[in-house]
């Protein structure tokens, strides 16, 4: 038996054998063109954009019929793909500019815009980069007259092993005949993780080089999906456990429904906050249908980075507004400020190139700089609040001065809008993420003016650790269970609450289920995860004393590393395995 390592990208467990599917690299030639044969073959690439667009439009119907709504909503953004100007235009002035085939000219354009994209510090916008390569494959197969290949035609049901997976492959797989897949490329973030989540096929992504030599056809393999194990030919005791965890996990799924309507509340009465993180009005939808009690963090540069100008303020008005109306009235929505620059990159705002995008000029610091930009949202989103329980968060806050700053642009907006007799919540909550360890070390002085923290651990913790979260060298530092980082979570609760405020926390800690414990015994009011791990995390929550956790957490506090922390909720917190 052998184990292979990889990221845990969608939960859950498969037992089959192995399908591997054979990726040639793609090899695109670059021929010098005669003059005379450049409109014909400006003609042959149209064509063939035209193709590959009635084949994704083909895909997008058939996801449509399947009220399968996040799926298509990413074939929508492959078709718009097919209509950039950037990526369209650009080929065809390489075609009759440099006098290049179409293939050379297309793979270059997108392979560029791939690259810069891939570069990128956000895991969110960096995973985009599979989408442009996905689309532009699609094109360059019908330039080459090469079918696509088939991924879910097996007799039996099978394990498939690949070096990637394109969105669209993992889209159109069905899940009665391919019951998991790992891949030797990819992140957790990436769209094929995230569909491989919402159709239940348990998968493992990024295990490297190891999976070109591990894995034959027809081998047994069990996927892990929820610690990112492969094993190849496993023995018959390691078989059996895997079956009846299979059997665990049904009916542990079977239980998480009945949480779906119940109120998150400890086992011994204190109820808290599950909300969502989201970054669209359709990831809203979802949150709400997978009972969340509201949105603990929108990502309001989305709009931005799907716009080619800034967005302009009846356009965030509307996408607002519909987050609002997709939960009610009363539940709490928390719209964070745009947090653009440094690696996301906008190109009509023509932002400086940095060493350090981390440490740049980022966020507040942009918006600041920016007045009117920044203004123009805040107006979109007192205009919102009339719609529902809105509040606005500032990211990447690191002094009073900023705070003060961005609070008083915030006023001057209101005054404008209720001038001009604008309906808005005058009474709208303004907090700050906590994500800068100066911030959580000032909590006490920022609490006694803020309405509320949002604790943004994904950032906090590599700013504690001095350590990039994006350089798989350096995981070891970069845990939340650190307790460097939970005395400072400690400190910024406690500041909180000693002046009447409450606190939340938006980055992936929230959902983690060593942390949970932790988290509630420290008081923390509000937790924000992605949509699929609310309900796991309610259930988890039930079984919970919160007074018995207060104990656990200050343990906790004590502990010299992470790994000590993590052993120690296993050792004492038994409602976690």
């Amino acid at each position: 038996m052998m184990m292979l390592q990889g990221i845990a990208a969608s939960p859950g467990y498969a037992i089959g054998r192995a399908k591997v599917l054979s990726t040639k690299a793609l090899e695109i030639d670059k021929i010098k063109l005669d003059s005379h044969l450049l409109d014909e073959e400006v003609a042959r690439f149209e064509a063939a954009v035209a193709a590959a667009r009635i084949e994704l439009e083909a895909v997008l119907s058939k996801l449509v019929a399947q009220n399968k709504e996040h799926e298509a909503e990413i074939f929508e953004a492959h078709v718009m793909l097919l209509e950039d100007e950037e990526l369209i235009d650009r080929s065809k002035e390489l075609i009759k500019e440099e006098q290049l085939n179409a293939e050379y000219a297309f793979y270059s354009t997108s392979e560029d815009i791939a690259g810069l994209i891939s570069g990128l510090d956000d895991p969110y916008l960096r995973e985009r980069a599979a989408d442009i390569r996905d689309v532009s494959l699609r094109v360059l197969n019908k330039l080459r007259g090469v079918a696509s290949a088939s991924l879910d035609d097996a007799s039996q049901p099978i394990v498939l092993f690949a070096d990637d997976l394109a969105p669209s492959d993992t889209a159109q797989l069905d899940p009665g005949k391919v019951i998991g897949f790992a891949t030797k490329a990819g992140g957790r973030t990436s769209h094929s993780a995230i569909i491989a989540r919402s159709i239940g096929i348990p998968a493992i992504v990024g295990i490297g080089a190891a999976l070109d030599i591990s894995v034959k056809d027809g081998q047994t393999v069990i996927i892990d999906g929820s610690e990112g194990h492969v094993y190849i030919d496993p023995d018959e005791a390691t078989l059996a456990r895997y079956r009846q965890m299979q059997q665990e996990q049904l009916k542990r799924q079977e239980q998480y429904q009945t949480y779906l309507n119940q109120p998150s509340m400890s086992a011994d009465g204190v109820q808290v906050e599950l909300v969502a993180n989201i970054g669209s009005v359709k990831d809203a939808e979802q949150a709400a249908a997978s009972g969340a009690e509201g949105i603990g963090l929108f990502r309001t540069e989305f709009l931005y980075m799907d716009a080619e100008e800034l967005p302009s303020e009846e356009m965030q008005f509307d996408a607002y507004r519909k987050v609002a109306e997709a939960f009610g009235p009363e539940t709490p929505i928390v719209i964070r400020t745009s947090d653009i620059g440094g690696d996301k990159e906008l190109a009509y705002l023509n932002l400086p190139k940095e060493d350090n995008p981390f440490l740049g000029y980022r966020a507040i610091r942009i918006c600041l700089d920016r007045a009117d930009m920044f203004k123009t949202q805040l107006r979109a989103i007192l205009r919102a609040s009339a719609f529902g329980n809105l509040k606005v968060m500032f990211p990447m806050v690191a002094t009073l001065g900023e705070w003060r700053q961005a609070k008083s642009i915030l006023d001057e907006a209101k005054q404008e809008l209720t001038e001009a007799g604008i309906a808005l919540n005058r009474n709208i909550e303004a907090g700050i993420m906590i994500e800068i360890p100066a911030a959580a070390i000032l909590a006490d002085k920022f609490a006694k003016e803020v309405d509320f923290f949002s604790i943004g651990t994904n950032d906090l913790v590599q700013y504690t650790m001095a350590a990039d979260r994006m350089n798989p060298k350096l995981g070891y530092l970069n845990d939340p269970l650190h307790p460097a980082v939970l005395q400072l979570i400690d400190r910024v609760i406690a500041a909180a609450h000693a002046n009447g405020k409450w606190v939340g926390m938006c980055g992936e800690m929230a959902g983690q289920k060593h942390a949970l414990p932790i988290l509630l015994g420290l008081g923390l009011d509000e937790f924000s995860m992605s949509a699929s791990a609310v309900l796991p995390a309610r259930a988890l929550l039930a079984k919970l004393s919160k007074q018995n956790m207060k104990a656990i957490a200050q343990a906790a506090l004590e502990l010299g590393s992470a790994e000590e922390v993590r052993a120690y909720i296993e050792e004492h917190v038994s409602e976690i395995h």
